[in-house]
C-alpha cells in the first residue's frame, strides 16, 4: 500500500511538472513597446477611458476571448450575439458576440455544467490552446494528455516569450496577453507562412512585425483642421496626441493642420507642414493629376479632396499661388488659398534661381526665385526682384487678405555664450516657450529644441540669426552647423575599386535609412567602409565622412554604454543588423535584445555629437 501511493504521489509530481513550461520557453523577452504598439494598433487590446492598459491585471475569459476574436482575419466586426451563447453569457453581455465566434470556430467551450463563466481568470493553458487554433493546429496536431503537447507546441512556435506565467494552471496578466498576441504575429501557421500575412500585413527584414506598417495601415485620415468641427470626425477623445512629431495636447493644435488617428491606440497625430507658392506642373495632366509641382518641388498628392481641388474641374489652375497642406508622408493632404500661410517667417535662403511660371493663360513669364528654409523646418519659395544671396536670413511676410508675399533681409546678429545644464538659457537670456530654433548645414535644416544644447558653448561664428520677445526671452535662433542633426547618416555595404590615377574607377554602394544607392566614378571618398555621414543629396553626394567607432557594449534608455564610456543616442539614430554578410535596417529594441552591438558618433558630445549609427551582429 505504501509503495502505491508512492508511486502515485511521484507518478502526480511528474505530470504536474510536466504542464510547467521551464523557465527558459520565454526566450528573450521582445520589446514592450513594440508589442503593445503592435497588438494596440491592431484593435486586439484596448485602453480603458484614460487610456491606461492596465497590464499588471488579470485577464478573464471573456476578455480573452475577444482578443482573440479580434485577431483573426475581420474579428473587428462582430457584433452583439444573436441569442444567449450560455445562460451566464446572455446576449446583453459586452463579450457575447465574440463568445459566439469563438464557439462557432471551435477556439473554446464552456464547461460540463453548460456555463462559460466569462469572469473567471483565463489559464495559460486555455490561452495556448487558442492561439494554436488560429495558426491552424488541432488535437491530432498534439501529442500526450491535455495540454502538455499544446505547450511545448508554444515553446517551439516561441508564442510564449516574454510570457511570466509558466504553469498551465497560471492565470495571465494584460502584458502576458500582449507578449502572447505580439508573438502569434510572427509565428508561423501549420500551413508554414507567418500568422501576420492573414490580416494583410507583413515582417520586417527582420522577421519581427512591422510596426510602422502596422499603425499606418490602422490610421485614418486627413482631416484638415478648421475650427472645432474636426474632433467630430474622431468619434473618441484621444487619450495621446502629436504635433510634428512631438508630444502634444488638442489645444495645441491649429487651423490647416493635418489630423491622422488610431482609434484603438486613442491616438492623434498633427502635422503643420504647408508648401507656398505658384502651381508650376500638374501631372501627369491636370484632368486627373496625381502630382503637383509648387516652389521648385513636386509632391505627391495623396488625397481624393487634394487631387479635385487641383484638377480641371477644382479652383485652382496652373500659375494659381497656393498653399499645400502636407501629410505625413510629405504628400499634398489637403490644397488652400496662401492666406493659410499667412504671418511672418524667418530663415535662411538657400537658392536662387530664375524660375518659369505658367501665367494661367497657356503662356508662361519667368521670375527670379529664392528659396527659403524658414524655422519651422520647413522650405518655402517667393519670387523676388533681388538683393539676396544664398545664405542671407530672410523674414518673409504673407498677407492675411490677397497672400502678398513681403521679403526683407536681416542682418545677422552675434550672439555667443555657453547654453547652461538645463537647456534653458542661453548666456543670459532664458528660451521662450515654443522657441523656433533652426540647426542649418549646407542647404539642410534641423528643427532642434533648446534641451539639445545643453552644456554647448556658442561662439558668434556658429549663431546666423537671433530675436527676442518682449520679455526679452529668445522666441527665435538659426544656428550655422552646431548638432550635426540635419545631415543625413548612414553605412557603406561595399566598395570596389579599379585602376590607378586617371584610370581609377570607384564604385560605393550604401544605405541611408533603408534606402540603397549606388555611386560610382573616379572619386574616392576617404571613407571607404562602415558608418558614414554624408554631405549633400545622398543620391549624388559631396562627400561621405567617415563616422567614429566607440567599443563594443550596450544601449541602456537614450545611451549607448561601453565600459565607463557613455555616450548620448540621436533622436534619429539609425540601427543595422549585420546578418549572413548583408546589412539589414533594424530597430533600437534590436539593438537592445543582445548580439555585439558597436555604436558610431559623429564628434565629441560637448561640441554636440552624438551617436548616429549603431550595428548589431
Amino acid at each position: 500500500m505504501k509503495t502505491k501511493r508512492l508511486f502515485s504521489a511521484i507518478l502526480a509530481s511528474c505530470l504536474t511538472l510536466a504542464l510547467i513550461l521551464p523557465a527558459s520557453a520565454a526566450g528573450t523577452a521582445p520589446s514592450l513597446d513594440d508589442a503593445v504598439q503592435a497588438v494596440t494598433a491592431l484593435g486586439i487590446l484596448n485602453g480603458d477611458g484614460s487610456g491606461n492598459l492596465n497590464l499588471s491585471a488579470r485577464v478573464t475569459r471573456a476578455e480573452f476571448v475577444t482578443m482573440t476574436v479580434k485577431a483573426m482575419p475581420g474579428g473587428d466586426g462582430v457584433g452583439q450575439a444573436a441569442v444567449a451563447p450560455y445562460p451566464d453569457v446572455p446576449r446583453s453581455h459586452w463579450a457575447s458576440g465574440y463568445v459566439e465566434a469563438a464557439v462557432g470556430r471551435r477556439l473554446i467551450s464552456g464547461f460540463s455544467d453548460g456555463t462559460f463563466r466569462p469572469d473567471q481568470e483565463i489559464k495559460l493553458a486555455e490561452a495556448a490552446s487558442m492561439l494554436l487554433s488560429l495558426l491552424g493546429y488541432g488535437p491530432d496536431d498534439f501529442s500526450g494528455a491535455f495540454p502538455t503537447g499544446q505547450l511545448a507546441m508554444c515553446q517551439n512556435l516561441k508564442l510564449t516569450r516574454g510570457v511570466t506565467a509558466l504553469q498551465a494552471a497560471s492565470p495571465l496578466t494584460r502584458q502576458d496577453a500582449v507578449y502572447l498576441f505580439y508573438n502569434l504575429l510572427s509565428a508561423k501557421t501549420k500551413e508554414g507562412a507567418p500568422y501576420i500575412q492573414q490580416l494583410g500585413h507583413s515582417l520586417d527584414a527582420s522577421g519581427k512585425p512591422d510596426v510602422v506598417a502596422l499603425v499606418n495601415g490602422q490610421m485614418e485620415g486627413p482631416v484638415v483642421v478648421q475650427g472645432y468641427g474636426w474632433q467630430s470626425s474622431l468619434g473618441f477623445t484621444p487619450n495621446k496626441v502629436y504635433r510634428n512629431g512631438s508630444a502634444a495636447s488638442l489645444t495645441n493644435i491649429q487651423d490647416y493642420d493635418v489630423v491622422y488617428w488610431n482609434a484603438a491606440m486613442s491616438t492623434v497625430w498633427a502635422y503643420a507642414k504647408k508648401a507656398t507658392g505658384p502651381i508650376q506642373a500638374l501631372a501627369p495632366s491636370s484632368a486627373e493629376p496625381t502630382s503637383v509641382t509648387v516652389a521648385g518641388r513636386t509632391y505627391a498628392i495623396e488625397s481624393s479632396a487634394a487631387a479635385y481641388a487641383l484638377s480641371d474641374l477644382g479652383q485652382y489652375h496652373l500659375g494659381s499661388t497656393v498653399t499645400l497642406l502636407l501629410g505625413r508622408s510629405g504628400g499634398v493632404a489637403a490644397v488652400a488659398d496662401v492666406s493659410a500661410s499667412a504671418g511672418e517667417r524667418v530663415g535662411v535662403v538657400t537658392a536662387i534661381e530664375k524660375t518659369a511660371y505658367p501665367d494661367g493663360s497657356g503662356g508662361s513669364y519667368t521670375a527670379q526665385t529664392v528659396t527659403l528654409l524658414a524655422t519651422d523646418g520647413q522650405t518655402y519659395q517667393y519670387q523676388t526682384r533681388g538683393g539676396y544671396k544664398v545664405g542671407s536670413v530672410v523674414r518673409a511676410i504673407v498677407a492675411g487678405s490677397g497672400g502678398e508675399v513681403t521679403l526683407r533681409g536681416l542682418g545677422n546678429a552675434s550672439l555667443s555664450g555657453k547654453v547652461n545644464r538645463e537647456g534653458t538659457k542661453l548666456d543670459k537670456y532664458a528660451f521662450a516657450q515654443g522657441a523656433e530654433i533652426l540647426d542649418v548645414s549646407e542647404d539642410r535644416g534641423a528643427v532642434i529644441y533648446p534641451a539639445r544644447l545643453a552644456g554647448l558653448s556658442l561662439n558668434s561664428g556658429k549663431v546666423k540669426y537671433y530675436a527676442l520677445n518682449p520679455q526679452g526671452e529668445i522666441e527665435t535662433l538659426i544656428l550655422n552647423d552646431v548638432t550635426g542633426d540635419a545631415y543625413h547618416y548612414g553605412i557603406i555595404t561595399r566598395f570596389e575599386e579599379e585602376g590607378q590615377g586617371m584610370s581609377r574607377y570607384c564604385t560605393y554602394q550604401y544605405d541611408v535609412d533603408g534606402v540603397s544607392y549606388t555611386l560610382s566614378g573616379a572619386t574616392r571618398f576617404l571613407a571607404t567602409a562602415g558608418p558614414i555621414r554624408i554631405q549633400g543629396d545622398p543620391a549624388s553626394p559631396e562627400k561621405l565622412y567617415a563616422l567614429t567607432a566607440a567599443q563594443a557594449g550596450q544601449v541602456s534608455g537614450n545611451q549607448f554604454v561601453t565600459g565607463n564610456q557613455r555616450y548620448t543616442l540621436s533622436d534619429s539614430v539609425v540601427v543595422y543588423e549585420y546578418r549572413d554578410g548583408r546589412y539589414y535596417l533594424s530597430s533600437l529594441a534590436r539593438a537592445e535584445g543582445g548580439g555585439t552591438v558597436t555604436a558610431w558618433y559623429d564628434k565629441a558630445e560637448s561640441e554636440g555629437g552624438r551617436v548616429r549609427v549603431i550595428v548589431v551582429k
